[in-house]
């Protein structure tokens, strides 16, 4: 399963968005460094089931299917609060670092309001800049991977000389341990222009910089979007960053309790709800649902949760959704479940990529595959496309 970091600063929201993306019940409290060992739960990214399209009843396993909807699992870690310095072992410095070695990718998420300071301490909303603290965050992560490179520099570069290798293949093992692959390493190269034996400190640090983005990019939710001065910060932000989304995990997670007992009808996502037993709420929690509905739904379309997974998987890490079966006259896997399981795989993968997905002796075994609407022969070179329902015929 996909991993997704929750990172940022203590005391912005990072659990409570966490809380709220997975229906988790991680610790939240208002002082630094609630969370303190990693929190691991499932969240969903939603994409629509080919099952209304085909006017078929599908029979999930690997996810969920509500009114039409897929429901694919996705997991998310929820870190220990970053502050500055944390690459020289500030704070809980180490071990949010380490907790970030297998994410894919990473949700950063910073106070839009501006009522935290640098260290994840309250201030006065508007004081502080929450521009800083995405900058604050890449740097961090950026000087984690140097002190693993740095230490080691002389020698890897040697090595690179003497055995007459290309530097990426020696950094990329270097920084195996933290999820890094040889294609990132080598994309990222292209734009330092020395040769690697004269590269300073500097030109270590721009690779580190190209690298991240490459390989586990970040995308910034913007929490306590409905708090002062919250919105003009999220226009700089957007003017500055491409992957930003406004969010309340606050609101999510009023609006999702409210939900379970029954009292609103709202699914996550959506840019409303409806109140379904007035006579059960005190004028105190109409209030504050109306709150909600005039400062967060109506003025950014929802509360920007599940948007920010949505985006975290199919932009920032470009998936998309194939659904395997075995008989593509029927919909079906062996035991006649319809549309049994929604993978996720990147943009670009052919019908071999997803075999080894499913399995790695499908993979093996694969000579072709079936595109299940047209029952037609897809190319091996053929790049799937996603809602894809494929059959894979195996040796």
């Amino acid at each position: 399963m996909l991993q997704i970091a929750v990172t940022g600063k203590p005391n912005v929201g990072k659990s409570s968005f966490f809380n709220a993306a997975t229906l988790s019940e991680a610790e939240v409290a208002g002082y630094p460094f609630t969370t303190i060992d990693v929190n691991k739960a499932v969240g969903h990214v939603v994409k629509p089931c080919p099952c209304q399209e085909l006017e078929v009843e599908c029979n999930p396993k690997n996810s969920q299917c509500l009114e039409g909807t897929r429901l694919i699992p996705v997991e998310l870690l929820d870190v220990a609060g970053l502050v500055p310095g944390a690459h020289e072992g500030r704070g809980l410095g180490n071990k949010f670092l380490d907790d970030l070695r297998q994410a894919r990718a990473f949700i950063h998420v910073i106070d839009a309001s501006g009522s935290t300071d640098d260290e994840g301490r309250p201030c006065e909303p508007g004081t502080h800049d929450p521009l800083e603290d995405v900058e604050f965050l890449e740097h961090e992560i950026t000087m984690w991977l140097y002190g693993i490179l740095h230490k080691n520099w002389n020698k890897l570069v040697r090595k690179a000389l003497s055995e007459k290798l290309d530097i990426a293949k020696v950094i990329a093992e270097q920084l195996s341990g933290a999820g890094i692959m040889v294609e990132d390493v080598l994309e990222a190269k292209r734009a330092v222009t020395k040769e690697y034996k004269d590269w300073e400190k500097e030109d270590i640090i721009q690779l580190l910089d190209n690298l991240l983005k490459i390989a586990k990019p970040m995308l910034i939710v913007a929490n306590k979007a409905d708090l002062p001065h919250a919105e003009e910060n999220i226009k700089r932000l957007q003017e500055k960053y491409d992957n930003v989304v406004p969010t309340s995990a606050e609101a999510e997670l009023a609006l999702t309790r409210a939900a379970e007992a029954g009292l609103i009808k709202y699914v996550s996502g959506e840019s409303d709800f409806e109140i379904l037993q007035e006579d059960k709420l005190s004028s105190q929690q109409v209030n504050a649902l109306e709150y909600i509905r005039e400062n967060v739904l109506q003025k950014y379309g929802s509360t920007g949760v599940q948007e920010a997974l949505n985006q975290a998987i199919f932009s920032l890490l470009d998936m998309i959704v194939v659904y395997p079966v075995e008989d593509e006259h029927k919909m079906c896997d062996q035991k006649g479940n319809v549309l049994p399981d929604a993978l996720l795989i990147p943009r670009g993968s052919k019908p071999r990529d997803m075999a080894f997905l499913i399995h790695t002796d499908i993979g093996e075994g694969f000579m072709h595959a079936i595109d299940a609407r047209s029952c037609r022969r897809v190319a091996s070179d053929h790049e799937l496309e996603d809602g894809d329902i494929i059959s894979i015929i195996t040796r």
